[in-house]
């Protein structure tokens, strides 16, 4: 019976990692090493980075004063923070803002640029009454500067007051005036009605100032504030303008809401321009009737003067000649009564001269008189035009999209129903005009910003940068390190044998050239790794293919039981 010779075939199934690590040479070794390093350095920045804390701003807007001191009081408190804008925003952790800020303020922090009547409590012995009112105008200042501060729209501000000296013995006192200086936010804008809000406030503030007196300018150096006065005499006012603008938008909405639902909608355009009179008239008038009857006549003012004398003593009076003889001329009073008869009127003058009395009566009628005040209001509308553009209809036929223009007939009445919209007058001069043609679609150009210039993109990119480097670093290592090195050392254990009778293994051995090794297998899916029984399975069939005479030897030594306890 020939002799039992070993097969070397495959490693043991599951070589524990003590074995793999002592079958690794050094240059295997070495990478094994460096690839667990940078595994660990890499786990480590990952946590050290995400456990770093979210950063707010404590504070926005600081000068330098007040940043500084901030910092300084932050590092006593041993709290992280960093700066932001140029310095002029600090941040510290989200989790202690509120505290931190509530820690500062009991130091007086942050102090703030502007100060108020702070100032007063800092008052030195000896100070002068110059001294004192100077702190008082500057305390005020600072109040009203930080009130217009609140408002949403202003970044910052500043207020000059020039207060004049009270003296009792000048005659006319000189008033007091003010100057305000305001810096708005990116984008933001202040309105009329904000505008007149700073005006009134910083005009309360301060006794006799009057709102003409405050000026408003922003940082552009554009005056704000402009009295009614001074815009009356531009002959420019914004209340005007915007009255204007409000007529023409309710006549342009009025005729897109009764064309729309006819044409449809975006197929009519309009536009109206109105002319508006702002010129105030005022026209008096008097009126004077003549007094018609005496009973219906208002006595202003009536004087009448009697004296007598004895009968004896009485002089002759009157002029004589034939002047005298004459009949009284009619009479120029208002009053056109009835004159009395010469005669009585000879008999009366006898009487009173006889009787030595003298009689005179002097009266005043009112003047009948009406006066009438015309005031013609502001804001009249002159003219009205309108202009009108109407889409071609758009229609289908066979199927396919067609535009048609507007017949006479349906331009005319769309024009009438223009007309009543606006409230047309021929008389005024208003004028309509109605155009029926095809609106041009101007096809906008392609101007989207590639996804990976998108703001999102980016911020999303930052979020996620640290992460998913650490695991593509990570995957990395595994790979070109750590996976060649434990590759190699599971190949390298020591191989079972499987006994052969001696001779049939020398006769295979000479008979068998040297084989190359196993070319790897297509790539057609990426396949799992090989077993150690799939590995000897396969080093089996190979040998038996190339030298199938010494397999059925093994095979037939293996019935017969020639190496059976060896197995």
């Amino acid at each position: 019976m020939s002799a039992v010779a070993e097969i070397p075939l495959a490693p043991p199934a599951s070589p524990n990692w003590l074995q793999r690590l002592s079958a690794l040479d050094r240059g295997q070794r070495m990478r094994l090493g460096v690839g667990v390093a940078l595994l660990v350095v890499a786990a480590i920045a990952a946590i050290v980075l995400g456990r770093q804390p979210d950063y707010r701003v404590l504070f926005a807007n600081l000068n330098d004063k007040d940043g500084g001191a901030i910092v300084a009081q932050l590092s006593q408190m041993n709290v992280p923070y960093k700066h932001a804008d140029g310095g002029g925003a600090i941040l510290i952790p989200a989790d202690r803002v509120h505290d931190v800020r509530l820690r500062l303020a009991t130091h007086g922090l942050p102090k703030g640029s502007v100060a108020g009547f702070e100032l007063m409590e800092s008052s030195k012995f000896g100070m002068t009454q110059f001294q004192e009112r100077l702190n008082f105008q500057r305390g005020l200042e600072g109040e009203l500067t930080r009130s217009i501060q609140a408002l949403s729209s202003v970044q910052s501000a500043r207020v000059h007051l020039a207060l004049p000296n009270q003296n009792g013995f000048f005659r006319e006192q000189q008033k007091p005036s003010a100057s305000v200086l305001v810096s708005l936010h990116p984008g933001r804008i202040l309105d009329r009605a904000q505008l007149a809000g700073i005006v009134h406030l910083v005009a309360s503030s301060v006794p006799e100032l009057a709102p003409s007196a405050v000026s408003v300018l922003d940082d552009t150096g554009k005056l704000l504030s402009q009295s009614p006065d001074g815009a009356a005499g531009n002959g420019v006012d914004a209340q005007q303008l915007l009255y204007v603008q409000q007529i023409e938008q309710q006549y342009t909405r009025r005729i897109l809401d009764i064309l729309e639902p006819v044409v449809g909608r975006n197929n009519v355009k309009a536009q109206v321009t109105a002319d508006v009179d702002f010129t105030q008239t005022e026209s008096t008038s008097e009126q004077h009737r003549p007094n018609l009857a005496t009973d219906a006549s208002a006595i202003r003012s009536q004087q009448i003067v009697e004296s007598s004398g004895p009968q004896g003593n009485a002089l002759p009076t009157g002029v004589p000649g034939a002047t005298s003889n004459q009949p009284p001329a009619p009479s120029t009073a208002p009053i056109n009564g009835a004159n009395p008869a010469p005669a009585a009127a000879g008999q009366q003058g006898q009487g009173a001269q006889a009787a030595g009395s003298k009689r005179e009566s002097i009266t005043n009628y009112e003047v009948d008189k009406t006066v009438r005040v015309t005031r013609g209001g502001s804001g009249a509308l002159k003219r009205v035009s309108a202009a009108v553009v109407v889409n071609y209809q758009s229609s289908e036929e066979k199927g396919k999209p067609v535009s048609k223009a507007l017949t006479p007939q349906q331009i005319e009445q769309m024009t009438a129903l223009v007309r009543e919209t606006i409230g047309f007058n021929r008389d005024r001069g208003d004028s309509v005009n109605l155009m029926n043609t095809p609106f041009q679609v101007d096809v906008a150009p392609n101007n989207d910003m590639p996804l990976w210039k998108q703001p999102q993109t980016i911020e999303l990119a930052k979020t996620f940068a640290w992460p998913v480097g650490a695991v593509l670093f990570a995957a990395l290592v595994l790979l070109l390190l750590v996976r060649p090195a434990l590759k190699g050392g599971a190949g390298a254990g020591k191989a079972r044998a499987i006994p052969v009778a001696g001779g049939q293994l020398d006769a295979m051995e000479s008979e068998t050239p040297e084989r190359p090794a196993l070319p790897a297998p297509a790539k057609k899916n990426e396949a799992l790794p090989a077993t150690p029984e799939q590995l000897r399975l396969e080093d089996a069939r190979v040998l038996a293919k190339e030298n199938p005479v010494a397999v059925a030897n093994i095979l037939k030594s293996w019935l017969n039981g020639e190496g059976a306890g060896d197995r």
